[in-house]
């Protein structure tokens, strides 16, 4: 069981189903509510989100063990010596391929999707963590193209070009504003280790206050993006949509309550806020995911 809970948690099992949640929330927009999308092209892309999110995260970790070291991170099983480094490698080789594939037999569009952000996963690993500014928004970015996989893969076919609902838009710019302040909290948590490995983070330029101000800024936008889809009539399966209000006014108590937090507080607790933050958009994600369903 130890080593069980050790891969689950090499791997950030739970991201991917966050992000396989994002994908069906995708489909059901792109399909306007109007029903499911097939079960083999939702299975194919929930496999493709899974494998492709554990394997990265796997990778992710066998780079960063030094650092991850020196920030005492004891949530991760490489750190604390129950998973040995050459693990994670055997891993990545194993589910990295194997989520590529399930992207090919959905569509060619979700399959270029899966191609770039999959390039893009790999030499974040590799090269841009180092250089944070680039690297925070790239962890963004992987939270908002779920969404736009989502929707492609229900309505792309052959091709590349397919047109996208404004709700799906809409939903991936918040996932980006909002990832790009978990980032940011992120580099302020590790900032002592970066330092000493020179990565080039926010609070390296910016300093840690303006870090914290600049995530809340990121998230603020966010919540201020989230009542467009109840306001406006364009946003047809959100507006007024009552199912969609109530989780998605929760999530953004929570994020404004994080704001005020960094805004405010000269000391947070990032720790315990990066979490806060990931559940408010567990709860948003439920919030999208009923408005589509009910209306």
């Amino acid at each position: 069981m130890k080593v069980l809970k050790a891969i689950w948690e090499l791997m950030r099992l739970e991201h991917g189903v966050m992000i396989a949640i994002a994908i069906l929330i995708g489909s059901i927009i792109a399909l306007e509510g109007e029903g499911f999308p097939a079960l083999d092209k939702f299975i194919l892309t929930f496999f493709t989100a899974l494998f492709l999110e554990a394997s990265t995260f796997a990778l992710n970790d066998y780079f960063d063990i030094d650092i991850d070291k020196k920030n005492n991170r004891t949530d991760r099983p490489l750190v604390r010596g129950d998973l040995q480094p050459n693990t994670a490698l055997y891993l990545f080789a194993i589910f990295f391929p194997l989520g590529i594939l399930c992207s090919y037999f959905v569509n060619l569009t979700c399959f270029f999707i899966a191609l770039v952000t999959a390039f893009l996963a790999v030499l974040y690993d590799a090269k841009l963590k180092k250089i944070k500014l680039l690297g925070n928004f790239y962890i963004a970015y992987v939270m908002a193209i779920p969404f736009i996989f989502g929707g492609a893969a229900v309505l792309g076919t052959s091709g590349i070009n397919f047109s996208l609902h404004p709700a799906i838009l809409i939903v991936a710019l918040i996932a980006f504003l909002a990832g790009s302040g978990r980032e940011i909290m992120k580099d302020v948590m590790d900032f002592t280790g970066d330092r000493e490995q020179g990565v080039k983070s926010f609070p390296k330029y910016i300093g840690i206050r303006a870090s914290n101000v600049l995530a809340a800024f990121f998230y603020l936008i966010a919540i201020a993006l989230s009542f467009v889809p109840f306001f406006i009539e364009n946003y047809n399966i959100y507006y007024l949509n009552y199912y969609y209000l109530v989780p998605i006014l929760l999530t953004d108590t929570m994020l404004l309550s994080t704001s005020l937090q960094l805004i405010f507080k000269k000391d947070v607790h990032m720790k315990l806020y990066r979490k806060f933050t990931l559940l408010a958009l567990f709860i948003g994600l439920i919030g999208f995911l009923l408005g589509a369903f009910m209306q």
